[in-house]
């Protein structure tokens, strides 16, 4: 059997691509999710962690995309 899981690492280095094609500076997608400091896109960034749902919602109309298109989903099996 095998389930559905965020892909951390990939969903990372997804959001940097899109920032980078929308030309987004990390500080600018601080700014536009009032982030208290960079350090959180930078973690998203290098797979460290994943943004909150509020701030993938955020993301996504900052992107201009769909949250599906942030998330990348991998199989695992069980």
């Amino acid at each position: 059997m095998s389930i559905s899981v965020i892909d951390i690492a990939a969903t990372g280095k997804k959001i940097k691509a899109l920032s980078v094609e929308r030309g987004y500076s990390v500080a600018r997608i601080q700014q536009a999710l009032q982030l208290e400091s960079c350090q959180a896109v930078y973690k998203w960034y290098s797979g460290k962690s994943l943004p909150t749902s509020d701030n993938l919602v955020l993301l996504a109309q900052l992107f201009d995309v769909k949250v599906d298109d942030i998330l990348v989903i991998k199989a695992i099996h069980v």
